[in-house]
């Protein structure tokens, strides 16, 4: 009996002991996002004025994707992105303010088959936050969240868990990763390895900084006395201020938003952490148009050009990153999903993904990278609604929003969401700016009154989209453009959810 009874515990001191030893091998993995952070806002892309100490440290001493990109001009399709590996159209988060749809499988389910404690904090925007909600982090397979449907400034109202909202005093990506490290060190006691994602709520407008931080950006050139639109944290509405005193509050989010990561950072030093940790920050699309400045590329937030979608993309992992690397092949949000199945040995979801395998990338210095299919973007035009009586896909009350924020929409301090069944496809589904990157060969597609208008750029040379090859190469253009529109047919037929 006595025999039996050891046996028994031998064995599950066993099973307790590889499971340990397993967790010990993969990595903690900690994926972060800024707000509205384009490409050119960081000390060591030669911002004028900017102050990230942190940021340039990682990209010194990391890898440092030169050429990064969100996987759309805008916030929510990005994150849809983001977590799912696939276009966002596919899965009909059109803009800002379209939800998920609760078939969707994001990094958060794969990394908790694989045994990890999943934890999301900060902005959400793809669906409401609140534990009812199908789309919610709890439903997308987050197991802890504090999270908000849209975005925050200083002393943040959050949902703990999918609860009610919360006031948290304090600066908003301090908060964060406080309530992060907190859920790291529990899923280490555990003996677990973590998936922790922190959306930070900065630099979105409204503006707004601590004292000390302000007054790191109090001597801006006269020069910016020009008048920009944005958000009152005053009223709610839009109100016209002098371009420099906007910059100065918003480089004062970039700024402590540097300085959180740098805690995160100092802590899985000191806790131990840091070698095995693989640490990875990019921003969700390029610079809003009330604080963009002269930029080495075209166009801002919410426009299909290269500063609309190019962010900063950084990783550290020093157990498999021991030498900084600067790594020119183009990547994407949508390449997280792929390569989080590969480092936690997962298999790929079965649908179609638009993202690639980034793990040699990140394990083996040797590897010249190549990206084997194009980059493509797609503002899918959502005045394709206009005039039906669209079905949703979601119960409304489900897509209701809870945590308040300061910026009015239809009369509301706070965010609902919408996503809608697709009807039968039209030659209108194809519409909405697009483009593809094959290379360094970018084509543009947009109908501009009434016509659909050919941009072909070559990145390497006019890394700016200044100079129109489309008619000294427009054999090359026409190609292009059939890729293009095959994609979008194999988006639209996901769309109409042939892969659930």
């Amino acid at each position: 009996m006595l025999h039996r009874i050891a046996k028994s515990v031998f064995a599950v001191l066993a099973m307790a002991l590889a499971s340990a030893a397993s967790a010990a091998e993969l990595p903690n993995i900690v994926l972060m996002m800024g707000d509205d952070h384009g490409w050119e806002e960081t000390g060591y892309n030669g911002h004028p004025h900017v102050k990230t100490p942190i940021l340039d440290e990682m990209a010194a001493q990391g890898l440092n994707f030169e050429r990064f990109y969100a996987g759309h001009p805008n916030c929510s399709p990005t994150r849809a992105s983001f977590l799912t590996g696939r276009h966002p159209n596919r899965m009909g988060t059109f803009t800002p303010g379209w939800s998920l749809r609760p078939e969707e499988i994001t990094i958060a389910h794969i990394a908790r088959q694989a045994g990890y404690r999943t934890g999301h904090f900060g902005k959400w925007h793809v669906g409401a936050v609140k534990v009812a909600s199908p789309v919610s982090p709890g439903g997308m397979g987050f197991d802890e969240w504090l999270s908000h449907d849209n975005f925050f400034e200083l002393n943040p109202q959050l949902s703990r868990n999918g609860g009610d909202p919360e006031l948290f005093p304090g600066e908003s990506s301090e908060i964060l990763v406080r309530e992060a490290i907190d859920f790291i060190d529990r899923s280490h006691a555990n003996c677990k390895p973590s998936l922790t994602v922190i959306w930070f709520g900065s630099p979105h407008e409204p503006y707004s900084g601590l004292p000390e931080d302000l007054a790191l950006y109090g001597d801006l050139p006269v020069k910016y006395d020009r008048k920009v639109k944005l958000t009152s944290n005053e009223t709610g509405d839009q109100v016209t201020r002098p371009l420099g005193d906007v910059l100065r509050e918003r480089y004062a989010e970039i700024t402590a938003m540097d300085r959180a990561i740098g805690r995160l950072r100092k802590h899985l030093t000191e806790a131990g952490l840091r070698d095995n940790t693989i640490v990875f920050y990019c921003g969700d699309n390029g610079t809003s148009p009330d604080a963009s400045l002269a930029s080495p590329h075209r166009g801002v937030k919410s426009e299909i050009y290269e500063a609309g979608t190019l962010v900063p993309g950084l990783v550290e992992w020093p157990a498999k990153i021991q030498k900084p690397r600067r790594v020119t092949m183009r990547a994407s949000t949508s390449d997280l999903l792929p390569t989080l199945c590969a480092l936690v040995n997962q298999p790929l979801p079965d649908r179609p993904l638009d993202g690639i395998n980034l793990a040699a990338v990140l394990e083996d210095e040797s590897v010249t990278p190549v990206r084997p299919r194009p980059l493509t973007f797609w503002m899918y035009d959502v005045s394709r609604f206009e005039g039906i009586t669209p079905i949703p896909y979601l119960d409304p009350a489900l897509q209701e929003g809870t945590t308040p924020l300061v910026k009015k929409m239809a009369g509301k301090l706070t965010r609902d969401f919408t996503n809608y069944r697709q009807p039968p496809i039209e030659d209108i589904d194809y519409r909405g700016p697009r483009s593809i990157i094959v290379g360094d060969e970018k084509l543009v597609l947009e109908e501009k009154r009434g016509k659909l208008q050919h941009e072909f750029f070559d990145l390497s040379t006019d890394p700016g989209e200044t100079k129109n090859l489309a008619e000294e190469r427009p054999e090359r253009a026409d190609e292009l453009a059939t890729r293009l529109k095959e994609w979008q047919t194999s988006v639209l037929r996901s769309l109409q959810s042939a892969d659930y």
